[in-house]
């Protein structure tokens, strides 16, 4: 494939994506892009390549199903937010980064363990998780580090007894995911990548000799035995898997934690009615929306859409963050309401590539946000807000430490 020319940033092309000041605020430059009229507008990225962003709920959607709009990020034009996506082009794709038909029969291979069903059943085991952790850090005494304690260790035990992948390897998974989604150069996506892919692939050989447990076990004994997908691609499934299932959660967790206690009166209705939190989950996905750069494509046709037109070959980004905001489908957008009616955000998706994980994403948070209500009434953060350190906005939203007390 031939590269795409690079174009000189315009006055109405600003830079993209934009860092995060506030954990649960619109960056200034997301917000007037969401508050200039129009559904889509032109930015520059890091590589002055320009992409169109799309800011409007109904646009986003309707972009999301379009099958005129790849996921393939090994295309040559595929919007890149960040050096990273040269460890990607690199990269044999998991079933994220295909195209219907093949999509398709690769996702299902992976769905019978994220079913609505099969998530219900896992309820038990998730409290039992939750709860035995915060045991940890509750004894260990406050002040304690919220992401490293609780946080990240939650949902990595959920993913890993789901996909079969020992625990006892958190320390490795954990770093090496952290370098993979927070590299500052190709060559540090890279490295993480590699090591990645040598402990899955070592995995796979395990579970050859001898059948292994959860999702990776089932795909080597079935899928990988008879053909249907190969080696390559199975360790790059796992690895998708398995960072989704653990840095998103996590850093959901942390966001939702400050943003709560950054609204006491928000926290107040909760901490007084249980029967809200399912709500208010919606509501935080909505409002945090942590993957908001993760609606990456590239057109493969013209298409038509709120009087403008995307050629064939241009980068689109649907930011959820902005199209969360959207103020003709959720009134008073950029205020906290754990009373809203939010199901119906973009922070999973939409279309073909909505998230398979979502529901165990909304399970494991409505068991955190309880327990923490329940166990832990004075939680309160260790230092002011403004003093926390937030990811870049070419990642997945979040803080990489939480001080809290209580």
């Amino acid at each position: 494939m031939t590269e795409t020319t690079a174009t000189p940033q315009a006055a109405d092309a600003p830079a993209f994506p934009n860092d995060r000041t506030c954990p649960y605020r619109l960056p200034d430059g997301y917000a007037k892009l969401r508050d200039t009229p129009g559904a889509l507008h032109r930015v520059t990225l890091y590589n002055g390549r320009q992409a169109w962003v799309v800011t409007k709920h109904e646009a986003a959607r309707q972009l999301l199903a379009d099958p005129r709009l790849s996921s393939n990020r090994t295309h040559a034009s595929f919007p890149a937010t960040s050096p990273r996506i040269e460890a990607i082009r690199e990269s044999r794709q998991a079933f994220i980064g295909m195209d219907p038909p093949e999509h398709g029969p690769k996702r299902r291979m992976t769905i019978s363990e994220f079913t609505v069903k099969r998530i219900k059943a896992m309820r038990p085991e998730v409290e039992e998780i939750v709860h035995g952790f915060l045991d940890e850090m509750l004894a260990s005494g406050s002040p304690a580090d919220l992401v490293s304690q609780f946080a990240l260790p939650v949902p990595s035990m959920v993913i890993c007894r789901l996909l079969g992948v020992p625990y006892a390897d958190h320390d490795f998974f954990q770093d090496a995911s952290r370098r993979l989604v927070q590299g500052e150069s190709a060559q540090a996506a890279a490295a993480a990548r590699d090591d990645l892919r040598r402990y899955f692939d070592g995995l796979i050989t395990t579970f050859q000799a001898e059948p292994g447990p959860g999702l990776i076990g089932s795909l080597v004994a079935e899928q990988l035995a008879k053909g249907e997908i190969d080696r390559e691609e199975l360790a790059s499934t796992a690895m998708l898997l398995l960072i989704a299932g653990h840095e998103t959660t996590a850093s959901m967790t942390s966001l939702s934690v400050i943003t709560l206690l950054e609204h006491p009166d928000q926290y107040a209705a909760l901490r007084n009615d249980r029967s809200l939190v399912p709500g208010a989950v919606e509501e935080l996905l909505r409002y945090l929306a942590i993957a908001d750069i993760a609606g990456g494509r590239v057109a493969l046709a013209d298409i038509e859409i709120d009087g403008q037109t995307i050629k064939a070959g241009d980068g689109v980004i649907v930011t959820n963050s902005i199209a969360n905001r959207d103020a003709s489908v959720y009134a008073d957008p950029d205020t906290l309401d754990v009373r809203r009616s939010a199901r119906h955000h973009l922070s999973f998706g939409f279309g073909v590539h909505q998230c398979l994980g979502q529901n165990l994403a909304r399970l494991e948070l409505e068991v955190i946000l309880t327990a923490l209500l329940d166990r832990v009434p004075t939680l309160q953060l260790a230092v002011p807000v403004e003093e926390l350190t937030l990811r870049p906005g070419t990642t997945i939203q979040g803080v990489n430490e939480l001080p809290v007390t209580w």
